[in-house]
């Protein structure tokens, strides 16, 4: 039997039905995760939390049996004559995931805190080690989301890729340390919409939209009222959803108006929200997220994004991809300026595809 995808009434929800979507509050904790058997309590808590309508799971989908891999002797040493190591990369170790998600959960939960400002820095600052840890210019970007740490989500990964992008474009590591506090705050106001709109299994009507765009314009009043954050840091968090044909939120202003952290904080947002799957839609591919970036130069700054596609890792060194003329291949180098077209091997025929310089290579693809 096929699975399949259907909205139910929370008051007709029955226990061991599989809830097909995750149900978050306002720190980004998972309250019900995707795949969980729905039981009585945690029915109630829906209701309790004003939870309308959720999206249910039915059926079963067949198992795929997994295809072997195997690389001849002859084949490998093509791989290792031509391998180079991916450019050093953002590592979090279990530690720092943990005290970074603990300190997220903090900040959603407690924005009124004298301590709020501290705790900010003292995040940013974690990941700040971890950029110059091991001296990092690109990030993994398939690896940022980790398990289903859903308490350790999309501020986290904003702020991390904005941090890499910063550096990459020439900034100061005080204006990439600030860039990380603007990233990890860039959604604040959410916490003044109600959990019914952010959980809304269904795309918003016109006024539930209106007040989610408003959520930056919150997010710049409660960092405001606080007297501890810097302009640039304001600026971040406030146009974070500026476009630069004018056509952003909250305020629709030109380019000459929108600060450069803004900029950075929008290529991330917009590669992170098209990667994560909402409760009214699935989440694209990274290929296909990054090629709908590539598409927006009337929205976004160009220079940014060179550096943001000039930063991201999308074919990690060692990964296996199919690519369109049907041959399975592996990755052996990455091109800064060529997200997409990696240096490949052919795991049969050991041909080596350099996808992004050889014209032979033009018309092959990595699906």
């Amino acid at each position: 039997m096929a699975i399949k995808r259907r909205p139910v009434r929370t008051r007709q929800l029955r226990s061991g039905m599989v809830i097909d979507q995750t149900i978050v509050d306002k720190t980004g904790r998972a309250l019900i995760e995707k795949g969980a058997l729905l039981d009585d309590f945690q029915i109630e808590g829906l209701l309790r939390h004003g939870i309308m309508e959720i999206y249910i799971r039915e059926g079963e989908a067949d198992p795929e049996p997994e295809e072997e891999i195997v690389i001849s002797q002859a084949v490998q040493n093509t791989i290792q004559k031509v391998r180079v190591e991916d450019r050093a990369r953002v590592k979090l170790t279990e530690s720092v995931k943990k005290r970074v998600s603990e300190g997220i959960q903090y900040l959603y939960s407690n924005s009124a805190d004298a301590g709020f400002a501290e705790a900010s820095n003292a995040i940013a600052g974690e990941l700040m080690k971890a950029v110059a840890e091991n001296d990092a210019i690109a990030v993994d970007i398939g690896a940022l989301k980790v398990s289903d740490e859903y308490t350790f989500k999309h501020s986290v990964d904003v702020a991390t890729m904005a941090m890499v992008v910063a550096k990459k474009h020439g900034l100061s590591e005080e204006d990439v340390r600030e860039v990380g506090i603007a990233g990890l705050l860039h959604d604040m106001g959410k916490c003044k919409i109600p959990n019914e709109v952010l959980n809304k299994p269904a795309r918003l009507t016109d006024e539930e939209f209106h007040l989610m765009k408003q959520h930056a314009l919150f997010g710049y009043q409660i960092l405001k009222e606080k007297n501890q954050f810097n302009d640039k840091i304001l600026l971040g968090v406030l146009q974070h959803h500026e476009k630069l044909n004018g056509r952003g939120y909250p305020m629709g202003v030109g380019p000459e108006k929108i600060h450069l952290y803004a900029r950075i904080i929008s290529v991330a947002d917009i590669y992170d929200a098209l990667v994560t799957e909402r409760p009214y839609k699935k989440g694209f591919s990274q290929r296909d997220a990054i090629e709908m970036i590539m598409a927006m130069t009337e929205e976004l700054d160009i220079e940014v994004m060179r550096s943001f596609l000039s930063s991201v890792i999308l074919y990690p060194v060692d990964s296996i991809v199919t690519l369109s003329n049907g041959e399975k291949a592996k990755v052996v180098e990455n091109h800064a300026n060529y997200v997409l077209r990696p240096t490949v091997v052919g795991i049969k025929s050991g041909k080596v595809y350099n996808l992004s310089e050889d014209v032979g290579c033009a018309s092959i693809l990595i699906m």
